[in-house]
């Protein structure tokens, strides 16, 4: 029996030794707790609404004032022309715009009814759907509250929908870029940690690093093979996304590449900080698959909106590359957008990569 207690004894000292591990296992049930619980959400909130209404009239006051009053939506613009819609849509500034006709007062009194429009960024059909089925719950309820007070020769009121960049709803329109972050992380910042840690972990390191080639030299030679495989994965996916998804590549296919690989050397500078952090291949797989993968299915849009979250888990968002880049690439790809809408998301990735390749590089001089 003591043996057996011994043994025990001897597998939590491996287990506390091992405080990266330890720190892991521990913290990963309280932040998936925390993600599942506040910032993972299928309700949407705060968005962003353009009313284009030609005439001040009092009926789109009111209405604009239960809107804002809303826990969903937030007026953020009011549009004097149509021309307005495409460019806030795209700089992201609005979701959804109400269009209404002139004189809408007087045409709800009128035979022949009223027009509305709704025009709504479908980018992202899970939200866009969304969007639709709360805007049109709203207005079902104002609307028959304004029935009630109309002449009985009133007409009624004629709702006309339109979906930009995906008048088809088709979820392979969301999820395509999404998966292309997803992807070349797992390529890139995975493979190239746990090929470097490997090194380390077998002895073979400080070999490598008395041979007559430079320290510099070998870890580029092992990020290299990780760069040309994951631009042949780039290439292998936009030809599927184009092919076979059906998703349209209305941008200029060059910016598309630039920012993928910004995206992609951004992915190999977190493969190579992560591999000089740790000595063991386990704690390099669980820090790219829980550190960095997680939050890129959780916290970068991909599969929850951003705006839907407490202000908290929008603010570390902002810290999750693949945010940026899934918004660059829906962006050009989708919305067919010129390269000055996604200058923010390129700078902000180009800074990453600086940082990172930065930090990795003076951590391995003092490794050597």
């Amino acid at each position: 029996m003591k043996e057996f207690n011994a043994f025990i004894k001897k597998e939590f000292y491996h287990i506390f030794r091992d405080t990266r591990t330890l720190m892991i296992l521990i913290l990963l049930p309280i932040i998936l707790i925390m993600l599942f619980s506040f910032a993972i959400s299928v309700e949407i909130r705060n968005v962003n609404i353009g009313i284009l209404a030609p005439t001040n009239d009092n009926s789109i006051n009111q209405l604009a004032h239960k809107i804002e009053t809303s826990e969903y939506f937030n007026i953020t613009h009011w549009l004097n022309s149509p021309n307005e819609i495409n460019d806030l849509m795209r700089a992201n500034e609005v979701d959804l715009v109400l269009a209404f006709g002139d004189h809408f007062d007087q045409r709800m009194l009128s035979a022949d009814g009223a027009q509305l429009g709704i025009v709504i960024d479908g980018s992202n059909p899970n939200n866009a759907s969304m969007e639709m089925m709360y805007l049109m719950g709203l207005l079902q309820s104002y609307f028959s509250e304004k029935a009630s007070v109309l002449p009985s020769s009133a007409g009624s009121l004629t709702t006309n929908v339109r979906m930009l960049y995906n008048p088809q709803s088709r979820s392979a329109y969301n999820f395509a870029p999404g998966i292309m972050g997803l992807i070349l992380i797992l390529i890139c910042a995975l493979m190239t940690s746990v090929s470097i840690v490997r090194e380390k972990e077998m002895g073979t390191m400080e070999v490598l690093l008395i041979s007559p080639v430079k320290p510099i030299h070998i870890i580029l030679a092992k990020m290299i093979p990780y760069l040309i495989i994951s631009c042949f994965v780039l290439g292998i996916i936009l030809t599927l996304s184009f092919t076979v998804l059906g998703i349209p590549m209305l941008g200029t296919l060059h910016w598309i590449i630039l920012v993928s690989l910004v995206y992609i050397l951004l992915a190999l500078s977190i493969g190579l900080f992560v591999s000089n952090m740790v000595d063991s291949q386990l704690v390099a797989t669980l820090i790219c698959a829980v550190v960095f993968m997680m939050p890129i299915l959780l916290l970068s849009g991909m599969l929850f909106p951003i705006e839907s979250m407490p202000r908290f888990f929008q603010v570390v968002s902002n810290i999750i590359p693949a945010r940026w880049y899934i918004s660059a690439i829906k962006k050009l790809m989708i919305q067919g957008v010129e390269f000055q809408f996604v200058l923010k998301e390129f700078t902000i990735l180009c800074g990453m990569t600086l940082l990172l390749i930065t930090a990795s590089l003076k951590k391995f001089k003092e490794f050597i």
